[in-house]
C-alpha cells in the first residue's frame, strides 16, 4: 500500500495558511506495495484494492482446472471508469480519499452503478464462455471413447493382432472434426432427421410408461373364479366376525327353574291353580351382575287345552346358563326309594322337570348352579342317594334347620382339592346359612366333594368333574348379603358361574 511522503507539504487534510483546503495530489501509483518493471505492462489489478481484484478472480476460481476463459484477464483493457475507481482507492489514508475534490452525487450514483454492471456483465460473459468452452470439450471427448470403442471392436474383429490405440487415434481425430458439425447451427434439425426408420432396433419404452405391478393379491395361478371365491370368503368372515361381536357383546340370559304350588284339593281361587314361580332373592342375586334372568316353566307338549312344540332343550339352546332354585324336597322315588315318613314324599312332578331341564343344559354344555334342592337334584342326577331327614338318618349329626329359617347358620370346610378353595383364596372354613333337612348320603358318579358341615362331615357342596361347570351348594348364597358380614361373600362363586357362562354360549 502506497504511503504519503513526510516531505510533502500539501498533505491531505491539513488546512493552508489562509483557511481554504489544500489541493490534494494524484497518488503516486508507482509507489504501491507490489513493485513492477517499468517495461512491464500495467495491470488493471495493480492499482484496485481487495474488493476489486476479488470481482474480477472470483469468477475465475469457479471454473474447473482443465478449462480456461476464452479471454485472459491480464489481456483486458482498463477502462476509464476503472482507472478512476483505482486512484481514488489507491490509499489506505480515509483523509485522502475525502479530499478528493467532490462531484454530483447523482453523476456518481449513475456512474458506480453503470461500472458494477459493466463489470458484472464481463464476469457473466467469462463464465458462460468457459462454461460453454468445457462442455464441448466433454462432448468431444465422449464422442471420440464411443468412435474409438466401435472403431477398435471393428479393427479387432478384421485384424486380431491391432492395438486399440492404434485403431482409436483415427477414430479420435474423425469425432474431433465431426463434433462442430453434429451440434449444427442454431435452430437446425437434429442429425439424422429426414432419414429412414430403422425398425430392426429396439427401442424399449421409458420405466415410468410400463403398466403398473399386478397387487399383491393376486398370484401367478389365479383366475377369475379364485379371485371371486376369495372376495366371497373375505366378505363371509366379515359377517361372522359381526355376529361374533354381538354374541361376545350381548347380555347373558341366565335361566332359572320354577318353584312349583300345586293345587289344594277343595281350594278355591289360586290355591286351586298350578302356580310356578320364582323367588325375588335368588332372581335379584343373579341379577346384581346386570345379567337377565328367565324364569323357565314347565313344558306339558301333551296339555289337553294349549299343546306347543316347545321343548326343555329350546331354552338350554337359547339361554347361557341354568340356576336351580330350592324348594320342596326330591322325592324319594327320583334314586329308587321309599320315603319313610308320609311327612317327606317329595315333589316328584318337579323332580322329573328339572331332571330333564339339567341333562339339556349338560349336553349343550352350558353351566349349571344347584341351590340347596338344586344340589342335592345334582346328586341324584348322577346315581346318588339322599338322606330323607338328618335328624332321623344321621343322631350324631348337627342341627341343619330350625324355625329362624335363614338365621340359622353353622361353619363349613373346604377339604383339599376344592375348587371353592381356589374361589375363595387364603380361607379354609366359613361360615354359611342352613334351611335343609335332607343331605347327600351316598356320592353320584364323577362327583367332587367340595365343601363339609365343620361340625359332623355332612356333604355341604358337589361338582361335577366332567363338565365345565356343574356345582351344587347347600347353603343359600343369596340370602348371606342381607344376613350379616359374618357370613360367607359368595361373590366369587356368582363370578366363576357367569364367566363360564360367557364363554361357553357360543
Amino acid at each position: 500500500m502506497s504511503e504519503n511522503k513526510p516531505e510533502n507539504a500539501g498533505t491531505p487534510g491539513t488546512p493552508s495558511p489562509s483557511g481554504t483546503p489544500a489541493e490534494v495530489s494524484k497518488p503516486d501509483i508507482a509507489t504501491s506495495e507490489v513493485s513492477q518493471p517499468e517495461t512491464a505492462p500495467a495491470s488493471p489489478k495493480a492499482g484496485l484494492p481487495p474488493s476489486h481484484e476479488d470481482a474480477i478472480q472470483s469468477p475465475l476460481k469457479d471454473l474447473p482446472p482443465d478449462s480456461s476463459p476464452s479471454t485472459p484477464p491480464q489481456a483486458a483493457a482498463p477502462t476509464p471508469a476503472a482507472e478512476e475507481a483505482a486512484a481514488r482507492s489507491s490509499t489506505d489514508d480515509p483523509i485522502s480519499a475525502s479530499a478528493v475534490t467532490p462531484t454530483d452525487p447523482a453523476s456518481a450514483q449513475q456512474r458506480d452503478a453503470a461500472e458494477a454492471r459493466a463489470s458484472a456483465a464481463a464476469s457473466t460473459a467469462r463464465q458462460e464462455a468457459a462454461v460453454h468452452q468445457q462442455r464441448d470439450a466433454a462432448q468431444a471427448k465422449s464422442g471420440a471413447t464411443q468412435a474409438a470403442s466401435a472403431s477398435g471392436s471393428a479393427s479387432a474383429s478384421a485384424t486380431p493382432g491391432a492395438t486399440d490405440a492404434t485403431a482409436a487415434k483415427p477414430a479420435a481425430a474423425s469425432a474431433s472434426t465431426a463434433a462442430p458439425d453434429a451440434r449444427g447451427a442454431a435452430g437446425s434439425p437434429p442429425p439424422g432427421f429426414g432419414a429412414a426408420p430403422d425398425f430392426s432396433a429396439s427401442n424399449p419404452p421409458p420405466p415410468n410408461a410400463l403398466p403398473p405391478s399386478p397387487p399383491r393379491y393376486l398370484k401367478q395361478t389365479d383366475s377369475a373364479w379364485s379371485v371371486f371365491g376369495r372376495v366371497i370368503a373375505a366378505r363371509a368372515r366379515r359377517i361372522f366376525d359381526r355376529a361374533g361381536q354381538r354374541i361376545t357383546q350381548r347380555t347373558l340370559r341366565i335361566g332359572v327353574s320354577a318353584r312349583i304350588f300345586h293345587p289344594e284339593p277343595g281350594a278355591k281361587g289360586l290355591r286351586g291353580k298350578t302356580l310356578q314361580y320364582l323367588e325375588e332373592s335368588i332372581a335379584h342375586w343373579v341379577m346384581s351382575r346386570d345379567v337377565l334372568v328367565f324364569m323357565i316353566p314347565t313344558v306339558g307338549h301333551e296339555g289337553m287345552l294349549h299343546p306347543s312344540n316347545i321343548r326343555l332343550r329350546d331354552y338350554a339352546k337359547h339361554l347361557d346358563g341354568l340356576l336351580l332354585q330350592g324348594g320342596a324336597d326330591v322325592s324319594p322315588q327320583s334314586y329308587a326309594e321309599q320315603a319313610t315318613s308320609p311327612e317327606w314324599p317329595g315333589d316328584r312332578v318337579r323332580d322329573m322337570y328339572e331332571l330333564e331341564l339339567l341333562h339339556e343344559f349338560i349336553e349343550s354344555g352350558k353351566p349349571v348352579l344347584g341351590v340347596c334342592r338344586g344340589c342335592q337334584l345334582i346328586n341324584v342326577a348322577f346315581g346318588g342317594t339322599l338322606y330323607q331327614d338328618i335328624a332321623t338318618d344321621v343322631p350324631t349329626a348337627g342341627v341343619h334347620v330350625n324355625e329362624h329359617y335363614d338365621q340359622h347358620r353353622h361353619g363349613i370346610h373346604f377339604p383339599d382339592g376344592s375348587t371353592l378353595a381356589n374361589m375363595f383364596p387364603g380361607r379354609r372354613d366359613a361360615i354359611v346359612n342352613s334351611i335343609h333337612h335332607q343331605a347327600v348320603k351316598t356320592l353320584g358318579r364323577d362327583l367332587n366333594i367340595e365343601a363339609v358341615s365343620a361340625s359332623d362331615g355332612i356333604i355341604e357342596a358337589v361338582r361335577y368333574r366332567r363338565a365345565p361347570f356343574v356345582m351344587g351348594v347347600q347353603w343359600h348364597p343369596e340370602f348371606h348379603r342381607a344376613g350379616g358380614p359374618e357370613l360367607l361373600d359368595c361373590t366369587p362363586l356368582l363370578d366363576t358361574f357367569l364367566r363360564v357362562a360367557r364363554e361357553t354360549r357360543f
